[in-house]
């Protein structure tokens, strides 16, 4: 059975990996005697496409060969990982771009240094097979199921009511929640994210109305984030950290790769491998490989955090950088 996104243990749970190499005997004595430089990297959720990047990234040892350490936790959420960066408990994070504008007029210090994705692909507004509902306009007056108050699926479903032009309930329950109230006829619709949208379309649990991956304008929806401590004082160590995780992003997208990677993105997930297989190819093969930035990305990307009520943010030309262009490690 697929898992929530949302964990059930408050506890992060965390991986390290201790990288370096015999090159390291070649160094001056000094050198021998200072520590190994180390990225703690957060990522919201388990069953999310930026821990699958980063999984893959420790099992192909590529912050290994970018000679770094890397310590991986995993949250509950975006947001869990955010005020962890905030608390400097951890130096790069994924979370949504517009937090940082939020962040920033709150004192939180930190900045979007390589985009992550330019649209929620595998994010569907779904209903039951049998439901009379055929498009978007036609849930005016429904409930309609997100998990919570300022989510990815709260502003999607605002999105809809103002692409659309109607109202509808929005109902927070929570990631597990979303497809028992829809099954049990407590919500009309919900919106979904991958690959919890591709088990229901292939168990015919649920059915697909609306793909906001097509219908949302390109945006910058995440983004790899960094303190400014981390950009400023290590900005090499930032850089092999940015190489390693694109690197992953790029074993998982190539073709000859992909047996492999159906196999390893099942197991990150635990979830069957066609679900697998479907998340690679309707989410991960599209993302951002080489984590460039547009300012009309950005501005985009505040213009969607208003619509669920963020006002206070920061301009856009505060929230990121563009002096750090990955190279995916090889």
């Amino acid at each position: 059975m697929l898992k929530s996104q949302r964990k059930p243990n408050p506890d992060p749970v965390r991986r390290s990996i201790m990288l370096g190499g015999a090159a390291m005997l070649l160094l001056p004595n000094i050198v021998l005697g200072q520590a190994k430089q180390t990225v703690r990297i957060g990522v919201p959720t388990k069953t999310y496409f930026p821990t699958i990047i980063a999984e893959t990234a420790i099992r192909q040892k590529l912050f290994e060969k970018e000679g770094i350490t890397a310590e991986l936790t995993i949250y509950r959420s975006g947001a869990e990982g955010f005020e962890a960066l905030a608390a400097g408990a951890a130096d790069l994070v994924y979370n949504s771009s517009s937090s940082v504008a939020a962040g920033l007029m709150k004192g939180v210090k930190s900045k979007c240094v390589a985009n992550g994705a330019l649209g929620y692909y595998g994010w569907h507004m779904m209903v039951k097979p049998d439901s009379p509902v055929r498009k978007l306009s036609e849930l005016a007056g429904k409930k309609v199921g997100i998990t919570a108050a300022g989510s990815g699926t709260d502003i999607l479903a605002r999105w809809a009511m103002a692409d659309q032009k109607i109202e509808f309930t929005r109902v927070p329950l929570g990631g597990g929640g979303l497809v028992p109230n829809l099954l049990t006829g407590n919500i009309d619709a919900t919106v979904l994210y991958s690959p919890l949208t591709y088990k229901t379309m292939r168990d015919k649990q649920a059915r697909s109305i609306a793909d906001f991956g097509e219908l949302v304008p390109a945006h910058s929806t995440g983004s790899w984030i960094a303190t400014d401590k981390l950009i400023a004082e290590r900005p090499q160590t930032l850089q092999k950290a940015l190489n390693a995780l694109y690197g992953g992003v790029g074993y998982l997208r190539a073709p000859r790769n992909r047996e492999a990677a159906v196999k390893l993105i099942a197991d990150i997930d635990e979830i069957p491998e066609p679900i697998a297989a479907a998340e690679l190819d309707g989410n991960i093969v599209k993302l951002s490989y080489t984590g460039e930035f547009k300012k009309e990305w950005m501005e985009r990307a505040l213009d969607m955090a208003r619509l669920i009520g963020m006002t206070s943010l920061a301009p856009v030309h505060d929230i990121y950088v563009t002096s750090f262009n990955p190279v995916p490690t090889a």
